[in-house]
This record gives C-alpha cells, sequence and structure tokens, in this order.
C-alpha cells in the first residue's frame, strides 16, 4: 500500500489521522513541523504528503515550495476556513488538493485516494483504443504511463494535477474547454474545486513552461468561455 506523509503541530490530529489512514491499509509517516518533514520527505519520499499550513519553524506553505525544488510528489493542504487566500497561493505554489478544517476522517481518506488514483499511470485497458499512450502535439510530448512531459526535447516537470490537465486540452488541439471540463478531466467526482482553481493551476503551467521556452503561448485563455490548446 502506499505511504502517506503527515505534516503537523497539532498530535491530536496526526494521531487521528494516522490512524484512520492505517485502518485503511496505508502505511504512514508523521512529522510535528515542517523543518523536521523537509528531512523526511525529501531523505524517504511518500507516496503522498499531507501537510498542515500552520505550523511553527517553517510553515506549509514554505515547506511545499522547498519541496517542489525537488519532487512532485502529491500533496494536499489542511486549511483553516478562514485561509482562502493561503489556499489559492497553495494552489498555485502547486498543492494537488486542500482540506478545510473541521473535515471528517472519511472525507479525508477519499481524498487521498482520489489524488492517488489521479497520480497511478492509467492502466492499458481504460486509455481508449484512439488514444495513443505518447501524446505529441508540435513541441509538446506527454506520456501517460511514465507521467513525464517535455517541450521542444526539454524536461518539464509536472504534478498530477496539472499533467491532466494539459492533456485534456492537448488532446483537442483548437477545442475550447470549458473550467467544468477541466475540472472532471483533473478531479475525482468526490472532489469539489471552484473556477479559481483551474486558473491557478493554468498559471503554474504557462510559468513551468516559459521557463523552457520565454514564447511558450499555446495555452490560450477564452474570457468567460475557457481554455484551449492551440492548434499546431
Amino acid at each position: 500500500m502506499p505511504t502517506i506523509a503527515l505534516v503537523d503541530d497539532d498530535r491530536n490530529i496526526l494521531t487521528s489521522l494516522r490512524m484512520a489512514l492505517e485502518s485503511e491499509g496505508y502505511a504512514t509517516q508523521t512529522y510535528n513541523d515542517g523543518s523536521s518533514a523537509l528531512d523526511g520527505l525529501t531523505g524517504n519520499p511518500p507516496d503522498l504528503a499531507i501537510l498542515d499550513i500552520k505550523m511553527p519553524r517553517m510553515d506549509g506553505m514554505e515547506l511545499l515550495r522547498r519541496l517542489r525544488q525537488k519532487t512532485e510528489m502529491p500533496v494536499i493542504f489542511l486549511t483553516s476556513k478562514d485561509e482562502e487566500i493561503d489556499e489559492l497561493f497553495g494552489l498555485k505554489m502547486g498543492a494537488d488538493d486542500y482540506i478545510r478544517k473541521p473535515f471528517s476522517q472519511r472525507l479525508l481518506v477519499e481524498r487521498v485516494k482520489a489524488v492517488l488514483r489521479r497520480a497511478q499511470p492509467r492502466e492499458a485497458s481504460a486509455v481508449p483504443e484512439n488514444s495513443a499512450k505518447v501524446l505529441e502535439r508540435g513541441k509538446l510530448k506527454l506520456d501517460s504511463e511514465r507521467h513525464t512531459c517535455e517541450w521542444d526535447g526539454k524536461q518539464v516537470t509536472l504534478t498530477v494535477t496539472e499533467f491532466l490537465i494539459l492533456q485534456a486540452l492537448a488532446q483537442r488541439p483548437g477545442v475550447v474547454k470549458s473550467r467544468d471540463a477541466l475540472m472532471d478531466a483533473a478531479y475525482d467526482d468526490q472532489v469539489y474545486v471552484d473556477d479559481r482553481t483551474i486558473d491557478s493551476h493554468i498559471k503554474r503551467l504557462r510559468k513551468k513552461f516559459k521557463h523552457a521556452d520565454d514564447k511558450f503561448d499555446v495555452i490560450e485563455t477564452l474570457y468567460g468561455v475557457g481554455y484551449r490548446f492551440k492548434e499546431c
């Protein structure tokens, strides 16, 4: 079973989350602060990390920023109801999902399952017959089995959610995808996200590709409608 890392300065929350996940068969790693978690997560990477935002020594935002310099492991944020700005900033930085406190253990387990499903390479039987495992559109090359992305031969590292959004756009160049359609492609039915979440992921996608090519402009915005991948 996958290993889930839990990072929270509240020992009661750590204990309850650990028990809930281990009862589902997951292995767990627990950390009380971001500083100790950084060493543990980079030295012994889990399959997914759940990070509280507000922690002493190093908060969840800074921890995510440092992790993203080394890894694209799936990350779920735990936030309070009054931390909407933090949620949006976290998504821009590359978090895959967030859960607001207080939450039920059942909800957390289902969110974990959903993010892990998105992180797994799709089985051959789940791929439509007319869909190639490697998708190429001009300078773009997406390998869904290996979860790799290249632009003009340069590696571009994407989170699970970013990969699925880009894949949904690139599959049909020139066709406009609404935010709802992109949410359906990238998120499980049981996960609620709003329009700003997709906008944050698109902004981060563009930023990553502009690092590889400052002339990158193939993801177009149609205001009030959605996004499309420019026809080559």
